[in-house]
């Protein structure tokens, strides 16, 4: 009998998640809201119901009877599949970790209690008189419960606080904020997998983005560029943050600022692989591990084993803002093919305004063999 697997989601990053599962003679049965994505395409049985939807997907979960329930790089899965999977006495992290891991305000209360280093924060909701609130500008005001850059913005002067504040309560589900000291450095995040409480790295992401207001993530690269003494450093504080937030099995997405002081602040930790390609891409071009294969390996309640299946090299994603980014991509298509690892799908450039992550109009991913190599073929700006 067929091994089978419940995929919550069914976008363009979980879609890799589906194909490897497959590869493995896996059946597939994935949920989400049913909007076109390739993986109600792709998926041996699709469920056309949202993600958040969580007592539905148990009800036919149950029918299924799966040996396991995953998703990948998405915050909100991770709640049906951990409540899921709890119900269903698969592997799972805890709901009390959940609420930890993918509540903003939690995560700080819990870095604090645990003397992990985070930026300095304020908890707002619509009843908190922001006239009345001690505020050192800059700050970057967030909402606690989402993810992919939404309702995030750098505010300098209480004039403009109203204004995000009300934005980040309009897209935040349980409508509360973070308002939150402003990090310097660079950013950088931490790519780890961990089974029955065991913390093992993988990777450095160094991540380039747009910059204020609402810094969304423009590429990524692996390996980063970074000292070997901040890299024992990250490796000291990751593992027992992870441990704090109660996270004990599977993929975690570490994301932290590091200043010129070689200070360290975790801006925020996801339980779940991280999203963008990092961990479905990046990770197996730039370490030669198949990371979707073992977070499967996890939810299946395998051995986690550390073998390469190809040999290390640089791995880099662009996004695709702008015609510019377009043209990018085209100029290293006719000049490097053979760099190019994988292309997504890419919608009509310049049909709307990119506000978050979600709006970008597609990606292309690098294998390079230097650094070096893959800076220059992206242009990316270094300062």
């Amino acid at each position: 009998m067929n091994r089978k697997l419940v995929i919550i989601g069914a976008n363009e990053f979980q879609n890799q998640l589906i194909l490897k599962a497959k590869e493995r003679n896996i059946e597939t049965h994935v949920f989400a809201w049913k909007d076109g994505s390739i993986g109600e395409r792709t998926a041996d049985f699709f469920y056309p119901i949202s993600i958040i939807e969580k007592e539905q997907i148990l009800k036919e979960a149950k029918n299924i009877n799966p040996d396991a329930i995953v998703s990948i790089g998405s915050d909100l899965a991770m709640v049906t599949v951990n409540y899921v999977g709890n119900a269903l006495g698969l592997i799972a992290n805890s709901n009390e970790s959940t609420l930890i891991s993918t509540n903003k305000f939690e995560m700080r209360k819990a870095f604090e209690e645990n003397e992990i280093p985070c930026p300095k924060f304020i908890h707002v909701t619509e009843k908190t008189n922001l006239d009345e609130l001690n505020i050192d500008y800059p700050v970057i005001v967030k909402p606690t419960d989402r993810s992919g850059s939404r309702g995030i913005n750098k505010v300098y002067y209480i004039e403009e606080m109203e204004k995000a504040v009300k934005e980040a309560i309009g897209v935040s589900f349980n409508k509360e904020v973070l308002i939150e000291e402003y990090a310097e450095g660079r950013e950088f995040s931490i790519e780890y997998i961990s089974q029955n409480g065991i913390h093992n790295f993988l990777a450095i992401t160094e991540k380039f983005t747009t910059g204020e207001p609402h810094f969304i993530e423009t590429a990524h690269m692996q390996p980063a560029r970074i000292t070997k003494e901040q890299e024992e450093r990250i490796k000291e504080i990751i593992p027992r943050a992870l441990t704090a937030l109660k996270i004990e099995n599977g993929a975690s997405h570490s994301e932290l600022k590091i200043d010129n002081y070689n200070n360290i602040k975790i801006i925020e930790i996801g339980a779940r692989m991280g999203g963008d390609c990092i961990g479905s891409d990046l990770v197996q071009i730039s370490t030669g591990y198949d990371f979707v294969n073992m977070v499967i390996d996890i939810a299946m309640g395998e051995k986690l084993e550390f073998s390469k299946v190809s040999e290390p090299k640089v791995g880099l994603i662009k996004f695709i803002f702008t015609n510019k980014d377009y043209e990018l991509y085209r100029n290293i298509k006719e000049q490097y093919r053979e760099k190019i690892y994988r292309v997504s799908e890419i919608e009509e450039v310049g049909s709307r305004e990119v506000t978050d992550s979600s709006m970008r109009f597609g990606y292309f991913i690098l294998s390079c063999d230097t650094i070096d190599e893959g800076i220059n073929l992206l242009k990316l700006d270094l300062e």
